[in-house]
């Protein structure tokens, strides 16, 4: 029924509207390029030499370094000895078929060290302050602060349910 409707408005006084816009003036268009004009025609002098601006040219003498180049070469490479400390605590077996590292850049954790270090912390916060937690791990104190303010490892909480008769997990 609709589209119905919409052809009768859409033919409705069809031949005045055609008629309308077809005796409407047209706009005129842009005039076109002249295509028989060559281009060295406008520009004749260009083809013939300035003498004067030659020779000028001629004694232009340009000496260029790159200073990024310079200083690279100047510098000598210099070998950076890392101290290295061992593993505190790491993952039995080969976990994600990864190679368990043997021993780290002191400064450095590694994920399981810190969520140890973390867990610790959290867990047993008057024996394990951040002095102890850098002194053992070989880190800066700001820096340990720092992680156990900011990072916090994950807590499972479970919420009792509000109702008694409400459907829980019963440990098997």
């Amino acid at each position: 029924m609709g589209a119905r409707v919409t052809r009768i408005f859409k033919n409705f006084n069809l031949e005045n509207r055609v008629e309308r816009e077809i005796s409407r003036e047209k706009p005129r268009p842009a005039p076109r390029h002249e295509g028989n004009v060559s281009p060295q025609a406008d520009n004749a002098d260009v083809s013939q030499k300035n003498e004067p601006l030659l020779s000028l040219l001629k004694s232009v003498y340009v000496e260029s370094t790159d200073p990024a180049a310079a200083a690279a070469a100047a510098q000598t490479p210099v070998e950076v000895t890392v101290e290295r400390r061992p593993l505190r605590f790491s993952l039995p077996g080969d976990p994600y078929g990864v190679v368990e590292l043997k021993d780290v850049a002191k400064g450095k954790l590694t994920i399981t060290e810190a969520l140890k270090a973390l867990g610790s912390h959290q867990h047993q916060p008057q024996t394990w302050t951040p002095e102890k937690i850098a002194q053992e791990y070989s880190l800066n104190l700001n820096d340990t602060k720092a992680l156990l303010q900011f990072f916090i490892p994950f807590q499972i909480q479970i919420i009792p349910p509000k109702t008694e008769n409400a459907k829980q997990i019963r440990a098997s």
